[in-house]
């Protein structure tokens, strides 16, 4: 992709569109643009959570497999974004979801079975990695409603479908290696 910006405002979408990459302009409430803004809005979030690995790292090591692994995921949300604003555009590919697979596996290992409903929370961490979690099954979400109106060729969905799972995985590990008590659902006390 050789599309770089020189303006950052152009004043085109002051009235409710936006372009695509392949020059149609749709209203910013499209579909497309509506998944494109998730994966987005998921991608900042990743980032943060990486950002907040990062600087916990001194104090934490072992969370800089976590860094390592989901690093990358930013680029591939990226590229997902990129697939989007031009449909014949393909950057993902199986082996990339085949690779959230293995890690997911190798995580899952270490964890053991769970055996109750958790929620988000024990850490500032484990908190983000959950609101991560839950972007990319909205963002998935967003990908399936463009899905039905425009048919999405690739992997990009069962990318996010196995990214959501691949956090979810990743919160519990931070809650491990950090040596914090998952915090496990109390089901309302019936009256």
């Amino acid at each position: 992709m050789a599309y770089r910006l020189s303006k950052i405002y152009t004043r085109t979408g002051d009235k409710g569109e936006t372009g695509l990459a392949d020059g149609r302009r749709v209203p910013k409430d499209h579909p497309r643009v509506e998944a494109m803004g998730e994966v987005d809005t998921l991608n900042s979030q990743l980032g943060l959570l990486l950002a907040t690995l990062t600087e916990q790292l001194p104090r934490w090591p072992a969370l800089g497999e976590l860094v390592e692994v989901l690093s990358p995921c930013q680029h591939r949300l990226f590229d997902l974004g990129g697939e989007l604003a031009m449909p014949v555009y393909q950057a993902l590919n199986a082996a990339q979801v085949q690779a959230l697979e293995t890690v997911i596996d190798r995580w899952n290992e270490e964890l053991g079975p769970l055996e109750n409903f958790i929620l988000p929370g024990g850490s500032n961490l484990i908190a983000q990695a959950h609101v991560c979690r839950s972007l990319a099954r909205t963002a998935e979400r967003r990908c399936q409603q463009l899905n039905a109106v425009e048919p999405l060729d690739g992997v990009g969905l069962a990318y996010l479908n196995r990214l959501s799972d691949l956090l979810f995985v990743a919160a519990r590990l931070i809650a491990r290696r950090q040596g914090i008590a998952e915090i496990l659902w109390q089901a309302a006390q019936k009256p």
